[in-house]
């Protein structure tokens, strides 16, 4: 019994030992498309900057309803309008009960200045309606695809 036992053991010590000789190097996939990553901007690691828009409440409260559907409306088309441009990489709103954290978008930009020049057409930040924060974001460049995916899923559009 102790010889089989051995045996086993001798068996899973030889075939895992070659696992830990491997270098990083040899662990890539095997389904890497480097046109794609360099079309997305991906680096090594298949990920990209971006900034990160979290939009709150502003100041404004706006209760007239028509003034208020026009300020949404253009929110919307403005949304769509950086989308088609490749900017606008997503965005989408909350379900936050107390109305503090309203939604979020993901900008393809370089930087946190150029992120806030286009935060700023929107709106309902123009309106006071929202209120937002910045930061850099470092995630899979596959964000890159949301838009060209939601296009072929999307049956209406959001006005």
């Amino acid at each position: 019994m102790n010889r089989i036992i051995a045996f086993i053991a001798f068996c899973i010590l030889f075939l895992t030992v070659p696992a830990f000789g491997q270098k990083a190097e040899d662990k890539t996939t095997n389904t890497f498309d480097a046109e794609l990553a360099a079309r997305l901007g991906a680096d090594d690691y298949g990920m990209r900057s971006y900034v990160y828009v979290l939009l709150k409440t502003g100041p404004a409260d706006i209760t007239d309803e028509k003034k208020r559907n026009e300020i949404f409306r253009g929110h919307f088309a403005n949304m769509g309008k950086l989308a088609e441009k490749g900017i606008l990489v997503a965005a989408g709103p909350f379900d936050d009960p107390k109305k503090v954290k309203r939604g979020f978008y993901i900008f393809n930009v370089d930087n946190v200045e150029d992120a806030k020049k286009y935060v700023e057409s929107d709106p309902g930040v123009k309106s006071g309606i929202f209120d937002y924060e910045l930061t850099k974001l470092y995630s899979s460049a596959a964000l890159m695809m949301i838009n060209e995916i939601h296009g072929k899923i999307q049956k209406k559009k959001i006005e």
